[in-house]
């Protein structure tokens, strides 16, 4: 599922490149999008790219292939900007095995019920995920105390982790976190990713586990916790 400035991007660099062979610039995309800054263009197609919709082609300047269209281009209408995104997630009832760092663990003794938000995504925030009529068991062993929920992770930023398209990630809720820790992090109060959290002096960096993907550095005002990764589900 992408957010409607994601969507709109895409469709304006596929229209381009099909028009032209060119990818358009940052300032043409900005304008396009009605975009205050670079700074947003460069989020939403470092989420485009982590989620497999476009590609930066190697030692070519403005050089942006389109990977794929979204499954239901021309099914539904494009939501209105106020609109609230509803999740893709999936329903529980599946074997699965469950993962505390690498070592796996009984998924039938003991278990709680967490609800499933979604799909964590470049572009949404968690609040926007927050669908309480789905839910996955999990290991009670797994929960060490607090608030927990579980999220659909999307894209292959986080593979060298061992964390995979498809995986279940199980956070708990924390707006704190130690430096090198997986956590859920909010950018600029729109973008919700699950990144390593680390420090560069005053700044914070999120490094994803691919090294394909870049780690995006901000000041510390732009970047907000909601959470750290505790256990992982994963379904065969």
């Amino acid at each position: 599922m992408l957010t409607r400035k994601q969507y709109q991007l895409l469709m304006f660099i596929d229209e381009r490149l099909r028009a032209t062979g060119i990818s358009p610039s940052f300032d043409e995309m900005k304008d396009a999008l009605d975009l205050k800054s670079k700074s947003g263009i460069h989020r939403l197609i470092t989420g485009l790219e982590e989620r497999g919709f476009i590609r930066r082609l190697a030692h070519r300047a403005r050089a942006l292939e389109v990977v794929k269209l979204p499954d239901n281009l021309g099914d539904q209408p494009l939501p209105a900007p106020s609109a609230k995104f509803s999740p893709t997630v999936i329903q529980g009832n599946f074997t699965q095995t469950v993962f505390v760092g690498a070592a796996p663990v009984s998924a039938v003794a003991d278990a709680v019920s967490l609800p499933l938000y979604g799909k964590i995504a470049a572009g949404t925030p968690i609040e926007a995920l927050r669908d309480h009529s789905n839910s996955v068991e999990v290991p009670a062993a797994l929960l060490t105390g607090g608030d927990h929920y579980a999220l659909t992770v999307e894209g292959d930023s986080m593979i060298e982790a061992g964390i995979l398209d498809g995986d279940t990630v199980i956070i708990r809720s924390c707006d704190t976190a130690e430096a090198g820790t997986i956590v859920v992090a909010l950018v600029d109060d729109q973008e919700a990713t699950l990144k390593r959290l680390r420090r560069k002096g005053a700044s914070i960096a999120l490094e994803p586990a691919n090294k394909a993907y870049e780690t995006r550095i901000f000041p510390p005002d732009r970047v907000k916790v909601q959470g750290r990764l505790v256990g992982l589900l994963r379904s065969y």
